[in-house]
């Protein structure tokens, strides 16, 4: 049997042996020496000036004076001289200057590394579980930059999975943010966690939908979102109007002209068309034009005159009776401008000009 124990090597009391209590005092220093083994210093080469009783330092490559020789020992002051014991693999200490644990690999001592990959779960503040595998409980979670940026990704598997962002009122869902079960980017929000509402989808193409966005160009429920081609703003205020149905469908007025005139279109179906016609003898009695409307209109419109100049016309201004329209269509009328009866009739080459205006419907 051995004199000394296989892991301390604390030296053991022999049979009959004299003066027991040397070496008993002997296992005892060793023991205070590596029992809660507390290191003040590692690869240390020159021993403290006042060294203090009870203090561990472990030596380095190059130990001098009265540590000289002892390479790799770990070195204890008793109060009256140093003395030293040779560390075995395995052997845990804690640094005293940096409160972290080392470990002797069998030829230096090293910084015990804690295992953060492939973690089972972590928890901050809280208890992770199954699938909350990350629990953090805190007033505030940062996440900042190393370098120039920072991204927060949130991968999924295939594109009919769920990678989201879910907001929740005592744990139960209110709103989600995200891409779920589609590469739709989608924002839906909810009163009890269970009925759900797509607010906002936007698909990969830019387009936008949902319950937030209007669903027609009549739909004008409140807190709607427009959309492009529903609403009216700077680039489709003016332009050609249409419809659908009675919707409009187009720009909300539409004006044009041609030889006829011109015209005014709005997008409620009110359409109003203008000229200045000369109207020329037709008989003596009576001076006509026929005019073609610059726009068709969908049913006979109303059609209002009035005397703009007379050229050469006899009889004059005062033996005219009220210009007016007559046989009116669609897309056209005769205008008409006769003379009071026992008034001098007109001459060939006599003419007039009217002021024209008509008003209906081109829907």
């Amino acid at each position: 049997m051995s004199d000394i124990s296989a892991r301390l090597s604390l030296p053991y009391l022999a049979p009959a042996q004299a003066q027991k209590h040397v070496t008993h005092n002997e296992a005892l220093t060793r023991l205070d020496l590596l029992v809660q083994l507390a290191v003040a210093g590692f690869n240390a080469d020159t021993p403290p000036a006042t060294p203090v009783a009870g203090e561990v330092w472990a030596t380095g490559a190059a130990p001098s004076g009265a540590w000289a020789g002892q390479v790799g020992q770990l070195a204890s002051w008793d109060g009256n001289a140093w003395i030293f014991a040779a560390p075995v693999e395995g052997w845990v200490a804690l640094g005293m200057t940096d409160g972290r644990l080392y470990r002797f690999d069998g030829a230096a001592w090293v910084a015990v590394s804690f295992g953060t990959e492939n973690l089972d779960g972590l928890g901050i503040g809280t208890a992770s579980d199954a699938t909350n595998r990350l629990a953090v409980a805190s007033d505030a979670v940062l996440l900042t930059h190393a370098g120039a940026g920072h991204q927060l990704k949130l991968n999924k598997a295939a594109s009919g999975d769920t990678a989201s962002l879910l907001f929740q009122t005592g744990f139960s869902g209110r709103a989600e943010m995200g891409t779920a079960g589609t590469d739709d980017f989608a924002i839906k929000v909810s009163a009890d966690g269970a009925a759900w509402a797509d607010a906002l989808v936007f698909a990969p193409t830019g387009t936008v939908s949902g319950t937030a966005v209007q669903t027609s160009a009549t739909d004008t429920s409140p807190g709607r979102l427009a959309r492009a081609d529903y609403a009216y703003g700077p680039g489709n205020l003016l332009g050609t109007t249409s419809q659908a149905g009675g919707t409009p469908t187009g720009a909300v007025i539409e004006t044009g002209s041609t030889a006829s005139g011109t015209y005014t279109r709005f997008a409620d179906g009110t359409q109003i068309v203008q000229a200045t016609r000369t109207l020329g003898y037709a008989t003596a009695g009576v001076c006509t034009d026929s005019w073609s409307f610059p726009a068709a209109f969908a049913t006979p419109p109303v059609v209002s005159l009035t005397l703009d100049d007379i050229d050469a016309a006899t009889p004059a201004e005062d033996a005219l009776a009220a210009p007016r329209a007559t046989d009116t269509t669609a897309s056209a009328t005769t205008l008409r401008a006769p003379r009071v009866s026992g008034t001098t009739s007109f001459a060939s080459g006599d003419t007039l000009s009217v002021n024209a205006i008509a008003i209906g419907r081109w829907f």
